[in-house]
Formats: structure tokens, sequence, C-alpha cells
């Protein structure tokens, strides 16, 4: 873990001076990985190697799921799709997530219905979920882990689906190191996909990885990513492989995620918590890896919104969602970057 905040400001203060966005990584990380990519660099195996595994593993140990490494988020969420088999089915979407997430299902044939979030969270609504899900008896459905912590519905969403028989996909791309009652996401419903894009927690540039605890769905996506090789060609996938390189800097990020989310619980217990009351606040038995700190009132120097326009107004879709709109309106995010420089 790195050492406490030493230096840091007046709890009493109104507003604690913005941080400077930065990408994650650990200055301290920099020669091992330059070692590695000299040595990837020599080897004659650029894709598909040992890295691809180790990053594989490291993953694995973190969410205690099987992890299959893509190189982006929608490769590992059209493989799942995939497996389930969604076209001309109905998916089910949040509306307050990235356009990612809709039109993942869209193209994977699948028609998207859109249901409502909590404003206490952010992500999914039960509620809607359900009332949704008895209307258009989808086949899947996404839920959002939104801003760093875990959906607050999850474990009555993942019930309802079990009893359902509704496939559920999780987006984990904001909920790097987020656990409930030490369950992390991706271990709610069947399959999770975490994006390793250069804002996340933990980046790798580009990236992505699909946790599940289905071998038959980890197969699929295995085979899947790599041109349906390993299936004689039945599964339709195309190349979606990660590269040594990305891989190799994804193992030596991912031994580093503990400290990352470390400091960033530290800065929002110690600095931003005493001058944003008006916040989201997690349940007990949460932890949440901090993508995003998200308060309810505005703030000037901030880090803008976690989303500014809902999917459902992006895809002119005329569903009524009032806590989405409202929620769009009414949130803003305070810096909480990681100093790339850390002594």
């Amino acid at each position: 873990m790195s050492k406490p905040i030493a230096d840091k400001l007046d709890p009493a203060a109104p507003r604690p001076a913005p941080l400077p966005f930065s990408v994650a990584f650990d200055a301290r990380d920099e020669d091992e990985l330059l070692g590695l990519w000299r040595d990837i660099l020599r080897s004659n195996r650029w894709s598909d190697g040992d890295h691809t595994r180790a990053f594989e593993a490291a993953w694995s140990a973190q969410t205690g799921l099987e992890a299959v490494a893509f190189n982006n988020w929608a490769g590992g969420a059209l493989a799942a799709l995939d497996f389930v088999g969604v076209t001309g089915e109905v998916v089910l979407s949040p509306s307050n997530t990235f356009l990612a997430t809709p039109r993942s299902a869209q193209k994977s044939g699948a028609s998207v219905v859109f249901y409502d979030c909590n404003r206490e969270d952010l992500c999914g609504s039960f509620d809607d979920f359900v009332e949704k899900a008895e209307r258009h008896r989808p086949k899947a459905a996404w839920i959002v882990h939104v801003g760093g912590h875990i959906a607050f519905d999850i474990e009555k969403i993942a019930a309802y689906c079990r009893e359902k028989g509704i496939w559920l996909i999780e987006d984990c791309a904001h909920a790097h190191g987020a656990s409930w009652n030490g369950r992390a996401a991706g271990s709610f419903g069947d399959a999770g996909i975490y994006s390793f894009y250069p804002t996340k927690t933990i980046s790798t540039g580009e990236g992505g990885m699909l946790v599940t605890a289905n071998p038959d769905l980890g197969r699929h996506a295995r085979s899947y990513r790599d041109y349906g090789r390993g299936s004689g060609y039945r599964i339709e996938g195309m190349n979606y492989r990660i590269d040594e390189f990305t891989a190799a800097m994804g193992v030596v990020q991912t031994r580093r995620l503990a400290d990352f989310v470390g400091w960033k619980q530290a800065y929002a217990h110690d600095v931003l918590d005493p001058a944003y009351p008006n916040r989201v606040r997690l349940p007990d038995g949460m932890e949440s890896g901090f993508y995003k700190y998200i308060v309810f009132d505005p703030i000037e120097g901030g880090a803008g919104k976690v989303y500014e326009l809902p999917c459902h107004r992006i895809m002119k879709d005329p569903a009524e969602l009032p806590n989405t709109d409202w929620v769009a309106e009414n949130h803003w995010c305070v810096p909480i970057h990681y100093p790339r420089a850390v002594s």
C-alpha cells in the first residue's frame, strides 16, 4: 500500500483544490515495465503468449473467476452476447451508461429496451428492471456499475434474473477493485466485462477482461476472440486478441491496483468526504474503487459528469426514464486522480 496521505487539506476547507488528471501509472514500475517490453521485443512472441496468461491469472485472482483477456471492452461484451445468443431477442440496458453498453447488444442483433436508474447510486433500478422485464421478456440484460461502486440493487436484480432465466452481464468498466461483502464486481451475474481504457482506475491504453464462473462461457470467449479457432470455426468470432506488450503492462498495473484503490479511498475519506456531504453514500460492506467521486451539488473546477447525456436521448428512444434524466442534470464529479509520481 502507498504511504498515507501526509499533506492532506484541512477537512474544514469548503472545497479542496482539484487534482490534475493523470493516467494511473506508478513511476516505481517504469523500469520493470520497460524491461518486460524489451524481453517481448526479443521473444518473437508478440501476441497470445505468457504475458496474456499472466494477465488473465491476475484478474482471476482479483475476482475469483475465470478471466479471458481482450484487446478492448467491446470484444468481451460481444463474446458474452454471442454465447447467450441474443440475435432477434430483447436485451435490457440502463440508459445511464456509455453508448458501448446498448450498442454491443444492437451489434449482436438484439433489440434494446432501456430501464431507469436510482438517484442515490446512478445505477440500475430493480423496480424498473422488473417492470421492463415482465413487459418485454428479455433473454439477457446489462447492469452497469457506475463510478467505481457496485450497483446497489445488484443482488436483487441478479436473484430475479436467476429465477426468470435471464442472462445477466455486468458492465464493470468503472469497477476495478470494487466489492460488496467481499464479492468482486462481475461475480453477481453470468459474466462481467472490465475496461482498461486510459481514464480507468488502472489502464493499459486499450484492453478488456471478461470474467465468469461459467466454464462454457469462458471457452466460448477464448475461441470468439481468435476467429473461432478452438471450435472448428463454428463460433463466428473475429480478432479481439490482446497483444503481449499490453498484457505485460496489465500484469504490472493489476499488481498495483490495491495501491491505486487504497490511495483513492483514503483521499475520499480524509479529504473529500468532509467537504462534500451531498454525495453518493455507500451501503455497509461495499468498497468503491472510486473511478469517480460523485456529488449532487454543482462544483467549479470539477471533472465534468460521468455521462453528460443518457443513451436513450442519444439514440432518440422515446422511453420515459425520470431518474435517468434527473441524474444527468444533477450530478457532478470531483477530481480523484492517483498521482503518477509516488515516493
